[in-house]
C-alpha cells in the first residue's frame, strides 16, 4: 500500500492548499495531487486564499506568484503570520532570479516552474513534507533539552544520565551505573581516576578547562557538549551534553565504602552527562539535507550561493578571478522517460561521480537542480583555467554509462561567466554562466561558451519571446505554409514540405529559425509540432480526397520527437485521428539524429515503415555522412542539401557533391530531392543529371494552404490537358 500521501507526522493524507488565478491550470494541479491521495483545497486568486487560510489550517501551500489584486508574495505574508505551521511551495511560471530569490527569502521551502513534470512535482511535495515533519522533530527535541530539572532528581542510579561527582583535582569521586550502559564502564573502574579517561582525545583540553574554571559557579554551571570514548573503542564515541556545578568541600562526607562508589576525598564538583548523540545524529542529518542534495550527495544551490559568495569577496579583495558553469546533461530527459526515474536517478549519480572526478581541490560543483549542475572554479588565473576544466567534463561523459543491462549516452553543455568581467554579484554570474549555456544549446550541444556582452540583450530577448510563444499556442497563432515538391520531368507536384510561421501580433511573421530552437530549450517543441502535424494532415488530407490520391506531405522532424520514446506510438495514432493515409506521409530527419543513437532510431524507423510511413534524410551530405546506415535503415529518399544545389554553375566543377549523391541515390534506388533550387540553370542541370524532384523558389517560396490549393488545381487541369 502507497503510503507516500500520508502526512509523516500525524499519519493522515497531508492537506494541500492550491492557489491560481487561472482555472485551468488550478483544476490540473488539484487533480494531479488528489490522484496522489492527499487532500485538496482549490483558491482560486490571491484573494480566496487568505480567506480559506484565515478559516482552515493546512499542512501546505502551493500557489502561483503573478496573480492580480492580491498576488502570491501577498499570500505568503499572510500564511506566515495566520498559519506559520503552513509551508509553501511556490509553483509559477516566473522565472527570473530576483522573484525566486524573494519567494524563497520570503519562506518558501521550494520553487518549481511552470509547465511543470508531474512525477518531480509530487517528489518534492512529498520531500517537502518530510523535511517539516524532521524540522518539528528537532524543534521538539531541543525544547525537552532546555527544560532543566533540579538536580537531585538526576543524583540516583535510576537517573537516564551519567551522574558524576568530581574532587578537588577533577578525579571521579562517583559515578553511576548509567556509564555502563552508554559507555561500558563498570562504576568502580572509575573511581579514582581523573575524569578526562572518559573524554575523547580532541575533547579533553577544553573538557577540563571548562569544568575546573574557577569562574565556575553554583549560580553560573557550566554546560558543554563532549564526546566520550566507549569502552575499548567497540562503538563510535558518543556526544553528551555536560553539567558541572561547584558545590562547597564540607557538603559531602568521606564516605569509605566501596557500594557506594564514593571515594575517601571530598567532592567538589558533581554533574551530569545527557546522551545527545541521536540529537546531533539528527542535527547533522537536517542541516546536511538542508545544505545538500539528497540523491547526489553534492552541494545544493543554497550552500553553492554561500561558498560563490565567499569566493567573491575573496577574489574581489585579492584582485583575482573566479568562473563559474551552468553545466545542462544533453539527452537525460530521454533516458528519464524511456528506462523511468529509478534509473534517471542512477545516472545522475554515476555522472556526478564522473564529474566530481574532474575537480581541483577547492572547487565546489553542486546540483542546481533536475539534470541541471553547477562549478565553482575559485581563484583562476585566467580563462584557460576553466577552458581546460570544461573540456575535461565534456570528455568525462564521452564514454557510454552502464545502467542495469542498458547502455546510454549523455552529453552535457556548459555555460562559463568569469568574474569579474561577467558579472560583479552571485546572481549575475549564474545567470549570466545559464544564459551562455542556452547558447551552447542553440548551436548544438554537447559544447562549452564564455558569456559575452551581446548575450545579455539574447537573453531578454529569449525570455520575451518565450512568454509570447506560450501564447501563441494558446492564440492559435501559428501558421502552417507548404513548400511545392515539383517532378523535373513533368513538372507536377507530386509532394509538399510543410513549414511552420509563427503570425506575432507585433514582430509579424517569424520564421523557423526565429523561434523552433527556443522551443526546443523550454519543451514546447512537442505541443507545437502535434499543431503543425494536425493542420498540415488536415490540409493534405482534403487535397487527396480532391483528387490528388498520390500527394506526398513532407515533415520536418526535431531530435527530441525522434527521441522521445513514444515517438512512433504517438505519431500513428495522430495519423489515425486525422484519417491521413500513412502512405502518404514523408518524416524527414536529420543524419546527426540517426547517428545519435543509430540502434534506437532504426527500431523506431522500422515500426514507421512498417506502417507505410516514408522516411527522408533531409539536409543529406552535411551531417555524418556515414553510409553504413543506408542499407540498414527503411529510407527511401535523400535530401540534396541547398549548399550543394547552389554550387551549380554553368561550365564549372562545383556540382560535384550533387553528382555525388545523385549517383549515390540512383545506385541504391532511391528517391532524390534537391532543396533550394532558384534558376533556370540548376533546373537544367539536375533534370540532366536524373534528380527527380526538386523543391526551391523557382517554383516559388513557402504559401499558405489556399495558394498551395490553387496551384495543385492549376496543375490538374494542365495535366487533364495532356
Amino acid at each position: 500500500m502507497d503510503l507516500q500521501h500520508l502526512h509523516p507526522a500525524t499519519g493522515r493524507p497531508a492537506e494541500i492548499l492550491v492557489v491560481d488565478d487561472d482555472q485551468r491550470l488550478l483544476t490540473s494541479l488539484a487533480t494531479l495531487l488528489r490522484q496522489a491521495g492527499y487532500q485538496v483545497t482549490e483558491a482560486l486568486g490571491g484573494h480566496v486564499a487568505c480567506q480559506t487560510l484565515k478559516e482552515q489550517s493546512f499542512d501546505l501551500a502551493m500557489l502561483d506568484l503573478r496573480m492580480p489584486g492580491i498576488d502570491g508574495f501577498d499570500v505568503m505574508s499572510y500564511a506566515a503570520s495566520a498559519r506559520p505551521e503552513c509551508g509553501v511551495i511556490v509553483v509559477s511560471g516566473e522565472s527570473a532570479f530576483t522573484s525566486v530569490s524573494r519567494a524563497l527569502r520570503r519562506g518558501a521551502l521550494d520553487y518549481i516552474k511552470k509547465p511543470f513534470d508531474p512525477e518531480e512535482l509530487l517528489e518534492t511535495v512529498r520531500n517537502v513534507l518530510g523535511q517539516q515533519s524532521l524540522l518539528r522533530d528537532h524543534a521538539d527535541v531541543q525544547t525537552r533539552l532546555k527544560k532543566s530539572e533540579a538536580l537531585h532528581r538526576y543524583i540516583v542510579n535510576s537517573s537516564p544520565d551519567i551522574v558524576f561527582m568530581l574532587d578537588q583535582d577533577g578525579r571521579i569521586c562517583f559515578i553511576n551505573n548509567k556509564v555502563n550502559t552508554l559507555l561500558g564502564y563498570l562504576p568502580a573502574e572509575l573511581i579514582g581516576q581523573h575524569f578526562s579517561i572518559i573524554l575523547d582525545d580532541q575533547d579533553v583540553a577544553r573538557g577540563t578547562y571548562a569544568i575546573l574554571d574557577t569562574s565556575v559557579s553554583s549560580d553560573n554551571p557550566r554546560t558543554l557538549e563532549l564526546r566520550m570514548k566507549t569502552r575499548g573503542s567497540r562503538k563510535a564515541n558518543r556526544h553528551f551534553e555536560v553539567t558541572a556545578f561547584p558545590i562547597a568541600p564540607d557538603t559531602w562526607p568521606h564516605i569509605k565504602d566501596g557500594s557506594d562508589r564514593m571515594s575517601g576525598q571530598k567532592a567538589r564538583f558533581y554533574g551530569t552527562a545527557r546522551d545527545v548523540t541521536e540529537r546531533k545524529e539528527a542535527e547533522a542529518f537536517i542541516n546536511f539535507q538542508a545544505y545538500h542534495d539528497l540523491l547526489t550527495r553534492l552541494p545544493n544551490r543554497a550552500l553553492f550561493k554561500d561558498r560563490l559568495n565567499l569566493a567573491i569577496t575573496h577574489a574581489r579583495r585579492n584582485n583575482q578571478k573566479l568562473a563559474v558553469m551552468f553545466l545542462d546533461l544533453d539527452r537525460f530527459k530521454v533516458v528519464n522517460d524511456t528506462l523511468g526515474h529509478a534509473m534517471g536517478d542512477r545516472l545522475l549519480q554515476a555522472v556526478t561521480r564522473r564529474l566530481e572526478g574532474c575537480l581541483r581541490k577547492g572547487d565546489t560543483l553542486s546540483r542546481f537542480g533536475g539534470d541541471e549542475f553547477t562549478l565553482l572554479l575559485p581563484a583562476i588565473h585566467g580563462d584557460d583555467d576553466a577552458k581546460h576544466i570544461a573540456q575535461k567534463l565534456i570528455d568525462a561523459l564521452t564514454t557510454p554509462f552502464t545502467l542495469g543491462e542498458h547502455e546510454v549516452f549523455v552529453g552535457i553543455s556548459i555555460g562559463i561567466a568569469v568574474f569579474p568581467e561577467a558579472g560583479q554579484s552571485m546572481d549575475q554570474l549564474i545567470q549570466n554562466a545559464d544564459i551562455a549555456m542556452y547558447h551552447v544549446k542553440g548551436r548544438g550541444k554537447g559544447d562549452y561558451r564564455f558569456f559575452c556582452d551581446n548575450m545579455s540583450i539574447d537573453s531578454a530577448n529569449r525570455l520575451s519571446l518565450e512568454r509570447d510563444l506560450r501564447l501563441a499556442l494558446d492564440r492559435d497563432e501559428l501558421r502552417v505554409y507548404y513548400q511545392p515538391q515539383v517532378c523535373t520531368q513533368t513538372g507536377q507536384i507530386v509532394g509538399i514540405e510543410a513549414l511552420v510561421r509563427w503570425q506575432h501580433p507585433d514582430r509579424g511573421l517569424l520564421y523557423p529559425g526565429d523561434f523552433l530552437p527556443l522551443a526546443e530549450e523550454t519543451r514546447l517543441i512537442e505541443d507545437l509540432s502535434e499543431r503543425v502535424m494536425a493542420k498540415a494532415c488536415e490540409d493534405v488530407g482534403q487535397w487527396i480526397k480532391a483528387g490528388h490520391k498520390d500527394l506526398r506531405l513532407a515533415v520536418n522532424l526535431s531530435p527530441s520527437q525522434v527521441e522521445h520514446p513514444r515517438f512512433v506510438e504517438t505519431l500513428i495514432q495522430q495519423l489515425q485521428a486525422c484519417d491521413f493515409p500513412a502512405g502518404n506521409l514523408e518524416i524527414e530527419i536529420t543524419e546527426n539524429v540517426i547517428m545519435n543513437d543509430l540502434d534506437q532510431i532504426s527500431q523506431k524507423l522500422r515500426e514507421l515503415a512498417d506502417h507505410g510511413v516514408r522516411i527522408a534524410i533531409d539536409d543529406f551530405g552535411t551531417g555524418y555522412s556515414s553510409l553504413n546506415y543506408l542499407h540498414r535503415l527503411p529510407i527511401h529518399t535523400l535530401k540534396v542539401d541547398q549548399s550543394f544545389v547552389r554550387d551549380i554553375r554553368n561550365g564549372d566543377d562545383g556540382a560535384c557533391i550533387v553528382n555525388a549523391i545523385v549517383a549515390m541515390a540512383h545506385g541504391l534506388k532511391l528517391d532524390i530531392v534537391a532543396e533550394g533550387v532558384e534558376t533556370d540553370a540548376q533546373l537544367h542541370y539536375l533534370r540532366k543529371l536524373g534528380c527527380h524532384q526538386v523543391q526551391g523558389f523557382f517554383y516559388g517560396p513557402p504559401r499558405p494552404p489556399e495558394a498551395i490549393q490553387q496551384a495543385l488545381k492549376q496543375t490538374h487541369l494542365q495535366m487533364a490537358a495532356i
